[in-house]
């Protein structure tokens, strides 16, 4: 989930200021309040852009941004192998029965 509310730029450096800045305060959760009253950012947005920018750099446990979006596309096409298959499976259906004289009901 991509947010154009902010840029690219905005992001880094917002996540960078919290890496600088995490000794200067007793919890992350205090910087990241922080420094996002000096960006101009919502506490929270700022905390999910920590903790993604921490995934993708492997030192968080998660599925990082390129996993996620490989699993979406191939959960998209799973959904779309499912739907072909039901209409092929209807279709042989009605073209067999077609071929028999027979009428379902």
């Amino acid at each position: 989930m991509t947010n154009t509310r902010y840029s690219p730029e905005v992001r880094e450096r917002a996540i960078r200021m919290v890496t600088d800045k995490r000794e200067d305060y007793s919890s992350e959760w205090g910087t990241i309040t922080a420094v996002a009253t000096l960006i101009g950012v919502s506490p929270e947005t700022l905390r999910v852009w920590v903790r993604r920018a921490q995934i993708d750099q492997g030192s968080r446990a998660g599925l990082t941004t390129d996993e996620r979006a490989r699993l979406r596309a191939l959960e998209r096409e799973n959904r779309d192998l499912k739907l072909a298959n039901a209409i092929l499976k209807d279709a042989s259906i009605f073209f067999a029965t077609e071929l028999d004289g027979q009428t379902k009901r």
